[in-house]
């Protein structure tokens, strides 16, 4: 009869330790899933600002372009 218990115990408590392992497997894979997420993210955002430093700079290309023609007419009698 003490073997039937201890069966019992084991029993419950592979139970739970199966219950814990299927919930660490859907929690790595929520985390996976974020993570590709994040990375798309990232890789869209790295493209968007690389983009626009390059449109910054030629803007500031064009404006110094301006502000030199300026001070030519400027200079100009």
């Amino acid at each position: 009869m003490a073997n039937d218990k201890s069966t019992q115990v084991t029993e419950l408590d592979l139970n739970k330790l199966e219950y814990r392992i299927a919930e660490l497997i859907r929690v790595c894979e929520r985390l996976k899933e974020e993570n590709l997420t994040l990375r798309g993210q990232h890789k869209a955002l790295a493209t968007e600002r690389a983009a626009l430093l390059e449109k910054n700079d030629s803007v500031r290309v064009r404006v110094e372009a301006m502000i030199n023609r300026l001070r030519s007419m400027e200079r100009s009698p």
